[in-house]
């Protein structure tokens, strides 16, 4: 296996050709195809009618706009129906759609949307989290004045109906932007017109997407169209068994690859819920809108599933959640105590998959499976045509046995390309300079014998005391099973010629790292891990730096830690989080 290549390939369906958004909204009747909440709520409704009808609108104002196929149009956008629109309008004309969440600063829209220079840029006036109204405008303002491409600024009035957008050149607000479409060349109002859906070759680009940033700029990772439909589909209808009168929800920002996946599910004609807001403001907003929406698929995050469980939710007490037929949980492994808690606390009879794959591969090496067993701390299955393997360190398949998640076959999902890497370099030492022939993906994982996957971590953050290779996941999994601890961080410092093991907790309010709350958290790592894993200094610390989609930034505090630079701080949603773990005396100890 080796990257895409014009000439060798791998090149799926060469003869197919397909338009994107045309399988997403196959349906057209009065079905609610999205449903919107935020913190206040249920705010509205679209059917699949509603939604053709304003693609063919924002299809039409792009047209206007000279927006061809592979243009690029960007959204700074929360995760709004509109975000939907926008990216269907824009994959309607074959152009290529980029998004990131609004909680970005300047700098790190700049180090995305500045190398793909799009074309038109959507925003909104700003965005609410945790009860606070957060103003976008002026981010924006800074950003359309650095990326000299951008020809239209679309405004969507979100926390205000007439914000102030003053200041930002070519700017105007999206009922206009609709409603007032004109043809340069003749000036005339032009009629939205339902698009045409011209028809482009599989592997043609729908959506660029972005690594995480935190050692340099992002690399632009390209996807092309029938490789993210056919994979996604397999996974909504297969793997999940998804169906027409379902309804999808999962927590997500629109900077995160699986807000593309559930925008997907409209190809099964679905309802997708739509949620922008924290997730635990207030703490049970969530379970009151799946009981109200009777949402049957719920997804979220590892993280977010122990953040209920610390906060003493009891949903399956508190809500009726018998439409509930499936809970999908990625971003990081599930601890064990999770998948408890779930049964226990959530609902007995539901259908547990913990998946994992990867902004990469816009979908997933791993995940569930509706007629198999749900086994504790396991993801079910590898995703159906992946050829997914676990390797040791010399390149040899091993069961029952931690090494490195590999895929030994081509598979549709692949990037198309890396944007702005003509020669391949960036895209083939991403995944393929340790294994030649086969896409190493960086996770630490282990095959079970009931052929389901454990993932341990990142393998590029894998600590190594004593030349004993260990998934930071392993740590985890029984340091935030502790009461006390609300989440944990855990890296290797270099130390006297080894390695050693530091692990840093932040604690619910009132508590303090006292000597019995340490020798607890050694002894339980001790005995449920391994005396391997035992951490050798643990540190209290205040907050823990995440990426803007939720990840904790082991390599981030590894950097710090060592003295050398973080490259990317506005890759971070907290980045002054960084700077309580620098010139810790503790650590020269």
């Amino acid at each position: 296996m080796a990257p895409p290549d014009p000439e060798l390939g791998p090149r799926w369906f060469p003869g197919a050709r397909l338009n994107f958004a045309e399988n997403l909204l196959r349906y057209d009747d009065d079905r609610a195809a999205l449903v919107f909440w935020n913190e206040l709520g249920r705010q509205r409704e679209l059917s699949y009618r509603e939604l053709q009808a304003h693609v063919a609108a924002g299809a039409t104002a792009l047209a206007a706009e000279g927006v061809v196929a592979g243009d690029r149009v960007a959204g700074f956008l929360p995760n709004l129906p509109e975000t939907v629109i926008a990216m269907l309008a824009t994959t309607s004309l074959g152009a290529i759609w980029s998004s990131c969440s609004p909680d970005f600063g300047a700098q790190g829209v700049l180090d995305r949307f500045g190398q793909i220079q799009p074309k038109v840029l959507f925003c909104a006036d700003g965005y609410r989290y945790a009860g606070k109204e957060i103003d976008s405008l002026a981010r924006v303002r800074e950003v359309r004045g650095k990326i000299s491409t951008v020809g239209r600024v679309v405004v969507i009035p979100y926390l205000k109906e007439q914000p102030d957008f003053g200041g930002i050149a070519d700017a105007v607000e999206w009922d206009e932007w609709l409603a007032g479409v004109r043809f340069p060349s003749t000036r005339k109002r032009v009629p939205a017109q339902f698009p045409r859906f011209p028809r482009l070759p599989f592997d043609h680009p729908i959506y660029i997407m972005y690594s995480s940033g935190t050692t340099g700029l992002p690399k632009c990772m390209v996807h092309g169209a029938g490789g993210t439909l056919l994979q996604h589909l397999k996974e909504l209808v297969l793997h999940t068994d998804l169906r027409r009168d379902d309804r999808i929800f999962y927590f997500t920002t629109c900077g995160w690859m699986m807000w593309n996946w559930l925008v997907s599910s409209l190809a099964v004609g679905a309802t997708v819920v739509l949620y922008d807001g924290a997730p635990l403001s207030p703490c049970s907003v969530l379970w009151d809108m799946a009981e109200q929406e009777g949402i049957t698929v719920f997804g979220t995050s590892a993280k977010y599933i122990a953040m209920v469980e610390k906060e003493g939710l009891e949903p399956r007490r508190t809500h009726d959640l018998s439409a509930l037929r499936a809970i999908l949980t990625t971003g990081s492994p599930l601890a064990n105590q999770s998948f408890d808690f779930v049964y226990q606390q959530i609902k007995p009879d539901v259908h547990l998959a913990s998946i994992s794959g990867g902004t990469d591969i816009v979908s997933c090496f791993a995940l569930g499976n509706p007629i198999a067993p749900v086994w504790r701390g396991e993801l079910q299955t590898r995703g159906l045509g992946m050829a997914v393997e676990v390797f040791d360190q010399a390149g040899h398949s091993v069961r029952e046995q931690e090494g490195e998640l590999v895929c030994t076959r081509p598979f549709p999902s692949m990037p198309v390309a890396f944007w702005d890497d003509p020669g391949g370099d960036k895209y083939f030492r991403a995944y393929f300079d340790q294994f030649p022939g086969v896409w190493r993906h960086g996770d630490w994982a282990r095959l079970t014998r009931h052929d389901g996957l454990v993932i341990l971590g990142r393998s590029d953050a894998t600590l190594n005391p004593g030349g004993v290779r260990i998934g930071t996941a392993e740590l985890y999994r029984q340091v935030e099973a502790i009461p006390e601890v609300l989440e944990s961080l855990v890296v290797g410092q270099d130390w006297q010629g080894d390695v050693r093991i530091v692990l840093f907790v932040r604690l619910r309010d009132g508590n303090g790292l006292t000597e019995e709350l340490t020798g607890r958290i050694r002894r339980r790592i001790r005995e449920f891990a391994s005396p391997h894993h035992v951490p050798k200094k643990i540190l209290q610390i205040a907050d823990i730096p995440r990426t803007i989609s939720g990840k904790i930034t082991e390599l981030a505090v590894r950097d710090v830690i060592h003295g050398r630079p973080v490259l990317n701080r506005d890759a971070l949603a907290n980045p002054a989080a960084l700077d309580l773990f620098r010139d810790l005396p503790e650590l020269q100890q």
